[in-house]
């Protein structure tokens, strides 16, 4: 039987080396296609050494495939997903161009109107676990952010029982490939490492896109969201605590609250392969190099609050791991296949 021919557009960021080492063991595909201006003609294994494997050349342009990752820059992806799309090639996106459905929300926070706005409805928000049968079916899925990834996932419970008051504190802190690939001061080696700092706090951009789906879990009540990003001085993860109060009267007080609480996220997620509601809270290294989401709920009986940990690999479930789970479902196959790998340790 015949794989299904697959190519990555700009596979020399982060996101797009890990989409190749991912797919290089997957099963039913093949990679057949890569590309990255900077580097057209070169080998992969010359760019990009740990992908030696890989007997392909870096390309200008993508060959024939029957599935596209398009691992380009915000702004610059869509350019290069709207012909793909009108040759009917199937599209994971992993930029932003498209996780947002109004068009007017690009300007205000990637600073530049939207190429093909008539696309943002057409798109599904790829977060598997909250829209697995529209990803299915579609042509098109915008991979979600890493950040709102954790988020989303860590809150999408208690949002959607109405556990808790729309007033919602998000605190995450990522490793510093989740900056991407590009130098610039600010993660150069000698500036991030034994210092952590906080930034975006006028607004990062995965903001929207989490009020975005953490409203259309609950459509009745408009959440308030302050998102507060980190910069730690580790590679992988993201470690992510969301605070919110609890509503009154809907869970017990004492141990029985914490009990019906972790019932109800072992209800949500008890069929989901890559989400798992934990008894601890989770390290970062648990998820290093792996798809999975580990979440722990707890409560402050002090404060009454509803206090929420997740963690995952910012560049496998927060990006290229997220999207082979997406291609998967896109093509029929198991949504698990090419992703068991357990994590890497220590």
């Amino acid at each position: 039987m015949s794989k299904t021919k697959v190519g990555i557009i700009n596979v020399t960021g982060y996101a797009g080396v890990e989409l190749a080492r991912l797919l290089y063991q997957h099963p039913q595909v093949e990679l057949t296609s890569v590309t990255g201006r900077s580097a057209a003609g070169q080998k992969l294994g010359k760019v990009s050494p740990h992908l030696a494997s890989i007997d392909l050349t870096i390309e200008a342009e993508l060959g024939d495939v029957d599935l596209a990752f398009s691992a380009m820059p915000h702004k610059e992806s869509a350019k290069e997903v709207i012909p793909l799309l009108n040759h009917d090639i199937k599209v994971v996106d992993i930029s932003a161009d498209f996780r947002l459905k109004n068009a007017a929300e690009y300007q205000s926070w990637y600073g530049f109107t939207h190429s093909a706005p008539q696309l943002l409805e057409q798109a599904v928000y790829g977060l598997t676990e909250l829209y697995r049968s529209q990803v299915a079916s579609a042509q098109l899925v915008a991979n979600p952010g890493c950040y709102p990834t954790g988020a989303i996932l860590a809150l999408a419970p208690a949002v959607k029982e109405d556990l808790i008051e729309p007033d919602i504190i998000i605190d995450s802190k990522s490793g510093v490939s989740g900056a991407g690939r590009t130098l610039s001061l600010g993660t150069h080696y000698s500036e991030v490492n034994e210092d952590v700092s906080a930034y975006a706090l006028e607004g990062h951009r995965h903001l929207p896109e989490i009020i975005q789906e953490l409203k259309l879990l609950r459509p009745q009540q408009l959440p308030s969201v302050t998102f507060v990003p980190h910069l730690i001085p580790m590679t992988r993860g993201i470690l992510t605590t969301c605070y919110a109060s609890l509503t009154p009267g809907k869970v017990a007080a004492g141990k029985k609250g914490e009990e019906e609480v972790r019932q109800l996220y072992l209800d949500l997620y008890k069929d989901e392969p890559f989400i798992k509601v934990v008894e601890f809270p989770p390290h970062t290294k648990h998820t290093w190099g792996n798809n999975l989401c580990l979440i722990h709920p707890a409560i402050d009986h002090r404060t009454g609050r509803l206090i929420v940990i997740s963690c995952i690999d910012n560049l496998v479930k927060g990006a290229a791991g997220q999207a082979i789970q997406n291609m998967n479902l896109m093509l029929g196959f198991p949504e698990v296949t090419g992703l068991e790998a357990l994590a890497i340790y220590p």
